[in-house]
């Protein structure tokens, strides 16, 4: 199933997509697309429903966040050696762990504002995955059966704020709208292996980043079973997995980041794709 929010920010509501790719209104079924929709039990629910059944929605509907009620938003750096290499970092041992704050979240295809002063702001394409079910010390054997969906992010990075400003990479990684989530939340079993998807991004309609989940240092098993041993995962909480090689830090013969006016589109297959309008701060 493809799952997603549509409508004004803060006032979405639950939908989904049918087979022709049509906006279907879950509000009949499910209040939103958050932790009791998401659960095992939930959609097993969802997906015993007709899609012709279900109401349908304009297709110029704005998508928001495709999950409600995230309390974690945990990202991995450094996932990709090829990544490493052109961060001038060695290949993690064990994952690189951060955070982004929950208040970056957005939809696909909200604009993202530049922060003040910033020259290094950077785009990440990358698999994100939405925690279904609880989870603490889970083996690498049950980590994905914790796991709801899929979805496309872009973990959006000021490049200066995250190692120029100190030790931790949080504080560049979480400024308000640096967290498009979506469009859809794409459940697990649609999906399949999550090692075997393709992914892209393009600024300015040049294409940057070319990439698949294949070349991941760790895959989404060993993510999910790394991050239970030292937190308790919770429904609707989002992981990010990291990105593969052509962010703008790893631009040659040198660096170049995004200006006010900028466009970015992205996509993983399967996972749908998003367009970002990057725009000054005031």
């Amino acid at each position: 199933m493809k799952l997603c929010r549509v409508g004004d920010a803060g006032a979405e509501r639950p939908a989904m997509i049918d087979a022709e790719g049509k906006l279907r209104d879950l509000s009949g079924h499910v209040r939103d697309i958050g932790e009791d929709a998401i659960s095992p039990a939930g959609l097993a629910q969802l997906a015993k429903l007709d899609p012709a059944s279900l109401p349908l929605l304009p297709d110029d509907m704005r998508y928001g966040p495709c999950v409600a009620g995230t309390r974690q938003f945990v990202a991995i750096g450094l996932n990709y050696a090829d990544h490493a290499a052109e961060s001038n970092l060695p290949i993690p041992e064990e994952p690189v762990v951060f955070n982004k704050w929950v208040s970056c979240i957005q939809g696909a295809n909200d604009p993202v504002t530049i922060p003040r002063a910033s020259v290094k702001t950077d785009w990440e394409v990358e698999l994100g995955v939405i925690i279904g079910s609880t989870g603490h010390n889970v083996s690498e054997e049950e980590a994905l059966s914790h796991v709801a969906g899929y979805c496309v992010i872009n973990d959006v990075s000021e490049r200066e704020w995250q190692t120029e400003r100190g030790a931790t990479w949080d504080k560049g990684k979480g400024f308000p709208s640096f967290g498009p989530i979506g469009p859809w939340l794409v459940t697990a079993d649609e999906v399949g292996d999550p090692q075997g998807l393709a992914m892209w991004l393009e600024v300015n309609g040049k294409r940057v980043q070319d990439g698949n989940t294949s070349t991941m240092i760790f895959s989404v098993a060993q993510i999910v079973s790394y991050l239970s041993r030292f937190m308790t995962l919770l429904p609707g909480d989002v992981i990010t997995t990291g990105t593969p090689p052509g962010v703008g830090l790893g631009q040659k013969p040198e660096p170049w980041y995004l200006r006010d006016g900028d466009v970015v589109k992205l996509g993983i297959a399967k996972l749908g794709e998003q367009r970002q309008d990057f725009v000054a701060a005031d």
